[in-house]
C-alpha cells in the first residue's frame, strides 16, 4: 500500500533492502562438508540402481549372467563402500573447516540411503534371487534392517553422549557387515539370524569408538582393501572368490568381537569404580 504524507503530497516508497540481506540464507549454503555427504547419498542410491539392473532384472527376465551379476554386485557394494569413506571425511572436514545449518540433517539423509535402504534392498534381492532363500522371511529382515538404521540414526540426533564414542553399530559399519553376510554364501536360516543380530546390534547400547587419528587411517586402508577384494572377485581373478569370502568373513568378526571388547571394556571400568569406591569408604 503506498502511503501519501499529508505535508509534502509525496509517495513514500519502502526502502530496498541492502544487496546482502536478499542474497541465499546462510543455513541453505553448501559447505565443503556437505558437498561430501551429498556424494553419499548419490553413492547410495547408484548402489541401488545397480543391484536393482544388473542382478534383480536380468534374473526376473530370464536372461541372468553370472558375470554380469557378480559384477553389478561388486560395483554396488564398492558404491557402498565409497559411501561410508564420503561419510568419514565429511565428518573431518566440518570439524576442519565448517558445516551449513543443513549439515547433521544432510548427514542422516544420506546415511538412510546409502546404509539404510542401500543395505535392506540388498537384502530383498538376495531373498530373490538365491536358490535356498524364502523371499517373504527375506523382506521381513530387509524391513528389520531398514528400521534398525532408521531408529540409530534418530537415537543419534537426540542424545548426547560423551566425546569420542557411538552408542549402538554404526551405520556404515552394520550395512557394510549385513552385506558382507549375504555375500558369504552361507545357509538361509545362519544367514537370517546374523542379518538380524547386526540389526540388534545397531540400535544397542553397545559403545563403538568413533573413527579418528590412527583408528580412521585403519578403516580407510579397510575401506580401500575391500574394494580391491571385490574388484579381484567381479573380474574373476584367481582366488578372487577366495579373497573375498576371507575379507567377508573378517568384516563379520569384526563385527562380532567389537561389541564383547566393549562389553568387556565396561565391566572392568564398573569394576574399577567400585573397588575406588570401596577403598574411598574404608579410609578414616
Amino acid at each position: 500500500m503506498t502511503v501519501i504524507d499529508p505535508d509534502t503530497q509525496a509517495a513514500w516508497v519502502p526502502e530496498a533492502e541492502p544487496e546482502d540481506e536478499v542474497d541465499m540464507p546462510l543455513s541453505t549454503r553448501l559447505s565443503i562438508a556437505d558437498t561430501l555427504t551429498l556424494g553419499n547419498a548419490i553413492c547410495g542410491f547408484m548402489a541401488v540402481y545397480f543391484t536393482t539392473t544388473g542382478v534383480l532384472m536380468p534374473h526376473l527376465t530370464g536372461n541372468e549372467d553370472g558375470g554380469m551379476a557378480r559384477h553389478s554386485a561388486a560395483t554396488a557394494v564398492i558404491l557402498m563402500l565409497l559411501a561410508s569413506v564420503f561419510d568419514l571425511f565429511d565428518g573431518l572436514v566440518a570439524r576442519k573447516l565448517r558445516s551449513s545449518a543443513m549439515g547433521a540433517e544432510l548427514d542422516n539423509l544420506s546415511d538412510l540411503i546409502s546404509f539404510g535402504l542401500a543395505s535392506a534392498y540388498f537384502v530383498v534381492v538376495w531373498g530373490v534371487v538365491a536358490q535356498d532363500a524364502h523371499q517373504k522371511v527375506s523382506a521381513v529382515a530387509a524391513v528389520v534392517v531398514l528400521l534398525a538404521v532408521v531408529l540409530r540414526l534418530a537415537r543419534f540426533s537426540c542424545v548426547q553422549l560423551r566425546d569420542g564414542i557411538f552408542q549402538g553399530m554404526p551405520s556404515p559399519f552394520g550395512a557394510l557387515t549385513v552385506v558382507s553376510i549375504v555375500l558369504l554364501e552361507l545357509p538361509f536360516v545362519p544367514t537370517l539370524l546374523a542379518i538380524v543380530g547386526v540389526a540388534w546390534l545397531m540400535v544397542s547400547r553397545v559403545e563403538y569408538p568413533k573413527p579418528r587419528g590412527r583408528l580412521a587411517v585403519a578403516m580407510l586402508s579397510w575401506i580401500v582393501l575391500s574394494m580391491g577384494l571385490l574388484a579381484a572377485w567381479a573380474f574373476d581373478a584367481p582366488g578372487g572368490e577366495l579373497l573375498l569370502q576371507t575379507g567377508c568373513a573378517l568384516q563379520v568378526v569384526l563385527g562380532a568381537v567389537i561389541p564383547l571388547f566393549a562389553t568387556a571394556r565396561r565391566v572392568n571400568t564398573f569394576r574399577d569404580n567400585r573397588r575406588e569406591a570401596r577403598e574411598a569408604a574404608q579410609l578414616p
